[in-house]
């Protein structure tokens, strides 16, 4: 890996897609929290919409009133490779990342900018692995997908947890998700993109486990365990099929602290059995209609995107994350919780990924990284000051 220098770039921080819903409340983040020094700027495909957004945060800080504009289309190779060459750092929110997706990872890997996304689709961060992971070694960029709620406090949680258990020994951690939080147009469109292509996505799974190194003499392991009750949490836990478990083993497998066996299980954790078994048929049955098109097309329509949770519900909103953990004859409940996790947190958490790879000083990392791997303390450490919890439930 030989990192190129970036440091003559015009911008530390360019956010792509900054008028889209979740777009829009990172680019607010970043009006009241950056540093007085970072040059960052403002990027999507409608210069009239980016206008009216830095007139919206201008009334947060007036400096921002001076923020520069740029303007590429996703569906223009050229402009994204323009785009990412004049930045250190690109974040982008613009999704069903399978559709949008693919030329700012590319233009972020040939020209050796950090690149970060809220990207919760298996199917694109396996492509993505296989066709520009190589390159972006070879750049020095970083590739950070899911910087949101997709999984940065999952992925952050058991860094955190595995760094309080014993070294060098089997741990066994099983996390439980609870929140009361809603979502957008923009996840909605997602969801039923990533969920109505199981084929394709055991494709790109399995294209990447033919050139993906193992971890030499470790086993990681995330299987999709059956539904269990947890007498540390008190809830019943339903499996989740999200990509979480698979950025937390991908984290495992890279950093040795995981130890020579990791296990990592994912849970939904729910207080009533009969709503354990409701959401277990709900998921399913969004699942099945996600396979039919116009079914897709009907559910799709129900929340456009740009569309979502107004700021009485999102403050109203919080998550819990408790992490079962064991190893060496210890064991730990550790407890990662906050806000409203979808948009106030996830664009919390993005824009601090952001700051992170610009300012922080980091690990030698390079190609397609998790959060845990390309930040761990030192984003848990921003994220903490930023109002995130991080804690000992209980230890024995």
């Amino acid at each position: 890996m030989r990192r190129q220098d970036t440091s003559g770039r015009a911008y530390d921080l360019v956010l792509y897609g900054a008028t889209g819903f979740t777009g829009a409340l990172t680019a607010a983040y970043l009006a009241e929290h950056a540093p007085e020094d970072c040059r960052w700027a403002l990027a999507g495909r409608n210069l009239a919409k980016l206008e009216q957004l830095r007139d919206r945060l201008a009334e947060i800080d007036p400096a921002c009133s001076d923020l520069p504009l740029l303007r590429a289309d996703s569906g223009d190779p050229e402009a994204l490779r323009a785009l990412a060459a004049g930045t250190r750092v690109l974040a982008t929110t613009v999704g069903p990342y399978l559709i949008h997706g693919e030329g700012l990872v590319a233009a972020c890997a040939a020209t050796g900018t950090d690149y970060l996304d809220l990207c919760g689709e298996p199917e694109f961060i396996d492509r993505m692995y296989v066709r520009h992971d190589a390159a972006a070694r070879a750049s020095g960029a970083r590739l950070v997908h899911a910087s949101g709620f997709d999984s940065v406090p999952h992925d952050l949680g058991v860094h955190y947890t595995v760094g309080l258990l014993p070294e060098g020994v089997p741990l066994r951690i099983d996390g439980f998700v609870r929140t009361n939080a809603t979502f957008s147009g923009g996840t909605l469109s997602s969801t039923l993109t990533a969920v109505s292509r199981p084929v394709a996505m055991a494709r790109a799974a399995r294209a990447r486990q033919r050139v993906e190194p193992r971890p030499a003499g470790r086993a990681v392991r995330a299987p999709f365990g059956a539904p269990v009750k947890s007498a540390e949490t008190g809830t019943w836990g339903v499996p989740l099929p999200t990509l979480d478990p698979q950025v937390i083993a991908r984290s495992a497998a890279v950093l040795d602290r995981y130890g020579p066996d990791f296990r990592y299980r994912h849970y939904a954790g729910v207080r009533r059995l009969p709503i354990a078994v409701g959401g277990a048929l709900g998921m399913g049955a969004l699942c099945a209609l996600a396979q039919l098109p116009p079914a897709r097309r009907w559910l799709s329509g129900r929340l456009e995107p740009g569309d979502g949770p107004g700021p009485e519900r999102r403050a109203r909103s919080w998550f819990t994350v408790r992490f079962v953990a064991s190893g060496g004859g210890e064991r730990l409940i550790t407890e990662v919780s906050g806000g409203d996790p979808g948009y106030d947190e996830t664009a919390k958490m993005l824009a601090e990924s952001a700051l992170s790879l610009a300012f922080d000083d980091l690990p030698e990392t390079a190609g397609q990284v998790t959060t845990a791997v390309a930040m761990g303390d030192a984003l848990t450490a921003r994220l903490q000051k930023a109002g995130l919890t991080f804690r000992v439930v209980r230890e024995r």
